[in-house]
């Protein structure tokens, strides 16, 4: 991968932004459980930085995806991973469907004001009952002349509580469970939708989380984001760009959780020396930065080949698999050498603990990863 001048400015504008209007608020967000988005987005929009990879017509930058992956990165600087999460649902997660096969009509109402940080997104893909498994999800769009009627219900959506408008994921048909569904663009005011609570999770506690449901909420079929049934299709590829997002977004957390193990075993002593010096630490703390090193090469090698017109699943799969092992792993061997403290909600650590748990889980578990690379390697069993 090779940056540009361009590249390095990104970076550079996202480490300021995170400096001075993130990481000074992210404590008191947490204590809050939740943060102000419509603001933090609106000075993001500002910069340019919510459409570095979206076309210029509508605000974008038209940039190819290596630009969008060294934000991602930048965004695991930040003190607490909900905010970056949220950030990441925005740019890599509700609109690339909308971007790539959303009518101008629908740009110009949802996509170019995402980009501008005047709306908030979210996507609604996750149900009570569907979440790594997309096909198997209820909610229904019913045709009604001119418009869709849509029930059901959506769980776990980041951003739930404050979004605009909903990138959701919904059957339009009775056909084949991966040939029935449609994309929808719809406006989170509309009548008969309700966000029913705002969920308390186990971290990410400066994301707001929500239930919503739908209740006969009737929306225009323009609204739909491309062809009738190609919603499930769409919404794999939309899949690519998050698990890459995924992947970056959690490399800088794992290499300053790391760095701060190492300055905290340096400072504390036990047995009349600094735990760090025991080899047992150094070597281990060796071998996790350098794990997190070869994750960041696999990212790496998988854009190229996106930027390329290639099919980046398998690495992309790869690549989300190891980063959900990873982010069980190192929070967990570093917690560990912080003793008491580590155990303590008011040590960094103990919050990367908590949130890059998720990591194994949302966006398809350790598990749909597992399946998928085995489908492309021809060892899953005869049906």
């Amino acid at each position: 991968m090779q940056f540009t001048q361009e590249h390095d400015g990104i970076r550079r504008t996202m480490q300021q932004f995170i400096k001075n209007e993130i990481n000074p608020h992210v404590d008191q967000w947490e204590r809050e459980g939740i943060y102000p988005a419509h603001q933090v987005f609106k000075k993001m929009g500002d910069l340019g930085l919510l459409g570095l990879c979206k076309p210029v017509e509508y605000g974008g930058a038209g940039l190819d995806y290596s630009y969008g992956m060294v934000m991602a990165e930048e965004l695991g600087a930040i003190n607490a991973g909900g905010v970056g999460m949220s950030i990441g649902v925005q740019t890599d997660m509700a609109t690339p469907a909308l971007a790539r096969f959303g009518s101008d009509e629908m740009k110009r109402e949802f996509l170019a004001p995402s980009i501008a940080g005047d709306m908030v997104a979210c996507i609604g893909v996750s149900e009570p009952g569907a979440g790594s498994d997309v096909a198997s999800i209820k909610t229904t769009a019913r045709s009604d002349g001119d418009d869709y009627i849509i029930n059901g219900g959506k769980m776990w959506i980041t951003n739930g509580t404050q979004a605009d408008w909903m990138c959701l994921l919904a059957n339009t048909g009775e056909g084949p469970v991966h040939r029935n569904k449609s994309l929808i663009c719809l406006p989170m005011k509309t009548k008969g939708v309700e966000v029913l609570r705002k969920l308390d999770k186990m971290g990410m506690h400066c994301s707001d989380t929500a239930e919503i449901k739908f209740t006969d909420v009737r929306v225009p079929k323009r609204h739909r984001i491309g062809e009738e049934g190609k919603g499930f299709t769409y919404q794999m590829m939309q899949f690519q760009e998050e698990r890459m997002w995924a992947i970056a977004a959690c490399l800088k957390s794992h290499e300053k959780t790391i760095d701060e193990t190492i300055d905290y075993t340096r400072q504390r002593k036990a047995f009349g020396k600094p735990l760090l010096d025991n080899q047992v630490i150094h070597f281990r703390l060796a071998e996790l930065k350098t794990e997190v090193e070869l994750l960041r090469s696999l990212l790496y090698r998988a854009c190229e080949e996106y930027i390329a017109g290639n099919d980046v699943t398998p690495l992309a799969t790869m690549g989300k698999l190891k980063a959900g092992r990873l982010g069980r792993e190192i929070p967990d061997a570093c917690l560990q050498y912080w003793g008491g403290m580590g155990f303590m909600n008011e040590t960094r650590v103990s919050r990367a603990y908590r949130d890059r748990r998720l990591t194994s889980i949302g966006g398809g578990a350790d598990e749909v990863m597992l399946s998928i690379l085995c489908k492309y390697m021809g060892t899953l069993p005869e049906q």
